[in-house]
C-alpha cells in the first residue's frame, strides 16, 4: 500500500533551465571580456545605457568595473534607491563616459560606457537627446535640459563625431519589478529610441535588473533565474512591449549591498557583457567597412 501511495504522490521533476549559463566557469567569460580588442587600432566600443529613472544604469557600470577589476568599485555615482520603487527622478543629470582602467594608470579597456539621464513619463531625458547621443553629437559633461534638446549652437554639441564618439550598442536597462506596470509614456519612448537605433544600424540589448527583488526564488538562489517561470514571463512581456528579441534580453543582479564579489552575480554580468561586446564589435566592423567603401551609415 505504501508503494502505491508513493506512486500517486511522486514529486514532479525539478524545472530545467530554459537558457544555459556556465555557472561554474566565470573565468572564461571574464577572460573574453578582458581580452577583447577591436580590429581597428585606437578604436573603442561605446555602450550607451538608457532606461527608466532608478533602473540601475549607473549601478551596472559600477558592477562591471568591479567584476573586471576584481574588487568592489564605485565610479559612476548611483542613487541609493535600489530597494524601493518610489524613485521617479533621475539621479544622473549629465552625459558622462566611463572607462575601465587596466593594471597600469592611464591604460584602459577598449570599451566605454555612456551614462544618460533616465526616461520618465513627463520629465527625464528627451528622446531627441538620446538620438543625438547615439549619433555622437553630445559631448561629455552636457547637462540635460528637460525642456529642449541640445542645440547645434551649444558648446557641448559635437559637430563632427568620429567612430569613437558614435554609439555601437544600445542597452536598455529596466527593473524586473516594474515591467508589469511600466507607463505607456516610458514604453513609447523606449520604442521610439529603439526605432531610431535600428535606422542607424545600432544593435540593441536589454538588461533586466533587480531580479532578486522581483522573484523570491531567485533571491534565495540566483541560479534559479533561468528556471523561474515568473522571470521568463517578465522578459517575454518586455520583449513584446518594446520589440527587443528574447535572445537579446539578459537578467542581471547589480552589486549594491555586497562588500565582496560573488561568483554567481559575476556570471550573469559577464554573460551579458560578452553578448554586448559581440554585438557592438559587429557594429564597429560594419561601419568601418562602410566608411572604407564610401557608404554612409
Amino acid at each position: 500500500m505504501s508503494g502505491l501511495w508513493s506512486w500517486f504522490f511522486t514529486p514532479p521533476p525539478p524545472p530545467q533551465p530554459w537558457r544555459k549559463i556556465n555557472w561554474g566557469d566565470r573565468q572564461t567569460d571574464l577572460r573574453y571580456v578582458k581580452d577583447y580588442k577591436p580590429h581597428t587600432k585606437n578604436q573603442q566600443l561605446r555602450i550607451l545605457l538608457h532606461g527608466p529613472a532608478g533602473a540601475g544604469k549607473s549601478s551596472f557600470i559600477n558592477s562591471v568595473q568591479s567584476v573586471v577589476r576584481g574588487r568592489m568599485y564605485t565610479h559612476a555615482l548611483a542613487d541609493n534607491t535600489f530597494a524601493t520603487e518610489t524613485s521617479t527622478d533621475s539621479f544622473t543629470r549629465k552625459y558622462q563616459t566611463f572607462k575601465i582602467q587596466k593594471g597600469n594608470p592611464g591604460t584602459f579597456y577598449p570599451f566605454v560606457f555612456s551614462d544618460i539621464m533616465g526616461l520618465e513619463p513627463t520629465n527625464g531625458v528627451l528622446v531627441d537627446d538620446v538620438i543625438l547621443a547615439m549619433k555622437g553629437h553630445v559631448k561629455d559633461g552636457y547637462r540635460f535640459d528637460l525642456e529642449s534638446k541640445l542645440s547645434e549652437h551649444d558648446g557641448f554639441y559635437n559637430r563632427s563625431p568620429n567612430l569613437n564618439d558614435q554609439v555601437h550598442v544600445l542597452v536598455c536597462v529596466v527593473p524586473a519589478s516594474t515591467i508589469d506596470h511600466m507607463s505607456e509614456e516610458v514604453v513609447k519612448k523606449i520604442r521610439d529610441i529603439r526605432k531610431e537605433a535600428s535606422d542607424l544600424g545600432i544593435p540593441q540589448v536589454a538588461l533586466i535588473t533587480k531580479v532578486d527583488l522581483a522573484c523570491p526564488e531567485v533571491n534565495t538562489n540566483l541560479k534559479n533565474i533561468y528556471k523561474n517561470k515568473s522571470m521568463k514571463d517578465k522578459m517575454e512581456q518586455f520583449s513584446a512591449n518594446v520589440g527587443i528579441p528574447m535572445n537579446c534580453i539578459f537578467p542581471v543582479k547589480n552589486y549594491h549591498e555586497e562588500t565582496d564579489l560573488v561568483d554567481d552575480v559575476d556570471s550573469l554580468i559577464l554573460n551579458a557583457m560578452r553578448h554586448i561586446i559581440n554585438m557592438g564589435d559587429d557594429c564597429i566592423n560594419f561601419r568601418s567597412q562602410s566608411e572604407g567603401s564610401g557608404r554612409n551609415v
